[in-house]
């Protein structure tokens, strides 16, 4: 269990997908660019390749990210924040807003 005051630290946000590559030499890795409303896009890997084969329908969309989770280096590539997703045991699913949403709006 955490407190509500520790819940409040997460700064989770709506982005929107502006570009998708798969990390060469691995099979579950993706780097996309994603605007969060911020001067300059974020770089964020995940791990969702093999749910998204054809990856470029993921331009354009919008998902939820975990905004301020420290920056980590993941096969070379810095990624800078996370997507939240649903995973069972029929796929993945992104966590995305029921309604076009400002880039950068925050998860309340």
């Amino acid at each position: 269990m955490i407190s509500f005051d520790e819940f409040k630290k997460l700064d989770i946000r709506i982005g929107e997908i502006l570009s998708v590559e798969k990390i060469p030499e691995t099979d579950k890795l993706v780097k996309l660019e994603v605007d969060l409303g911020e001067e300059k896009s974020r770089q964020i890997v995940a791990g969702i390749a093999e749910f998204f084969p054809q990856e470029q329908e993921l331009v354009g969309k919008q998902i939820t990210i975990l905004a301020n989770l420290e920056p980590r280096i993941i096969k070379g590539y810095e990624s800078q924040g996370m997507i939240l997703a649903i995973k069972d045991d029929s796929g993945l699913s992104l966590l995305i807003p029921s309604k076009k949403m400002l880039p950068g709006s925050k998860v309340s």
